[in-house]
C-alpha cells in the first residue's frame, strides 16, 4: 500500500510541477506586448504540434495500430469540437466584463488545459508501469514526464494570461491539469499494466484534442495579435525547439 501511495505521489508531482511550472513561467513575464503575444502563442502552437506528431501519434500507433490511433484522434477532435460549439466565446467573456476577445483566449486556455489533463492520465499510467520495472526507471520516467509537460503548461498559461486571467488562477488551472497524472500512476501501479488498445486510443485522443485546439484557436489567435511574420516565427521556433527538446529526452 505504501508503495502504491509513493507511486501516486510521484506521478502527481510529475504532472503538477511540469504543467504548473510552465504556466507560472509565462505569468512571471507579466506585461506582454502584442508582438510578444503573437510570437508566444505561435511558439506554444508549434511546441504542441511537435509533441503531437513526434510523441503522441507515434506512441498511439506503437501501443496499438494505425486504426486504434486514428479512432482516438477522431474521438479527441469530435469531443473538443462539440465543447467548442456548446461553449462559445461569449460564455467565457461573461467572466471578464463582457470582453469577447479576452473571453476567447480564456476559452482556449480552458480547452487546452482539458486536453492536457486528459492525456496526462495515460502518461501517468506509464509512470506506474515504469515503477513495476524498477524504482530508478520509474523515477527517470517521472522526471521526463515533468519536463515534457513544461511547454504544455506554457501553452495554457499564455492563452489564459492573454485572456486576462490572474496569475493565481493560471497556477490553479495548470496544477489541476497535472492531477490526472497522479491518478494514472495509481492505476498503472494497481493494474501492473494496461491494455495496449486503451493506451493507443488514449494517446490518439490526446493528439486529436491538441490538434483541434492548435489549428482552431492558437494559430489563428497568434496571427490576429500582430500583423507580419511574428506568428510564423513563433510557430516555426516552437516546432524546431520542440523536436530538439523531445529528441534530447529520448537520449
Amino acid at each position: 500500500m505504501r508503495y502504491l501511495l509513493l507511486i501516486t505521489i510521484i506521478g502527481l508531482l510529475s504532472g503538477v510541477i511540469g504543467t504548473a511550472g510552465g504556466g507560472l513561467a509565462v505569468v512571471f513575464l507579466k506585461t506582454i506586448s502584442n508582438r510578444l503575444l503573437s510570437i508566444l502563442l505561435g511558439f506554444s502552437a508549434g511546441v504542441m504540434v511537435a509533441i503531437t506528431f513526434q510523441e503522441l501519434i507515434p506512441e498511439a500507433i506503437e501501443d496499438g495500430t494505425i486504426w486504434t490511433a486514428t479512432l482516438g484522434i477522431l474521438i479527441g477532435v469530435g469531443i473538443i469540437g462539440i465543447l467548442d460549439v456548446k461553449f462559445p466565446h461569449r460564455h467565457f467573456s461573461m467572466f471578464l466584463d463582457g470582453d469577447k476577445e479576452k473571453g476567447k483566449h480564456l476559452k482556449t486556455g480552458v480547452l487546452l488545459s482539458l486536453g492536457i489533463a486528459m492525456h496526462n492520465l495515460p502518461e501517468g499510467v506509464a509512470i506506474g508501469v515504469a515503477f513495476i520495472l524498477g524504482i530508478e526507471f520509474g523515477l527517470g520516467v517521472a522526471l521526463l514526464m515533468a519536463i515534457h509537460n513544461f511547454p504544455e503548461g506554457m501553452a495554457v498559461g499564455a492563452a489564459m494570461c492573454v485572456g486576462g486571467v490572474k496569475g493565481s488562477k493560471v497556477a490553479l488551472v495548470t496544477v489541476l491539469a497535472g492531477v490526472p497524472m497522479g491518478i494514472g500512476a495509481l492505476i498503472g501501479g494497481l493494474l501492473h499494466g494496461v491494455s495496449d488498445v486503451i493506451l493507443s486510443i488514449g494517446f490518439g485522443f490526446a493528439a486529436g484534442a491538441m490538434l483541434y485546439i492548435v489549428f482552431d484557436e492558437l494559430i489563428p489567435d497568434a496571427h490576429r495579435k500582430m500583423k507580419g511574420h511574428y506568428a510564423i516565427i513563433g510557430i516555426l521556433s516552437g516546432i524546431i525547439l520542440g523536436i530538439i527538446f523531445l529528441e534530447l529526452l529520448h537520449h
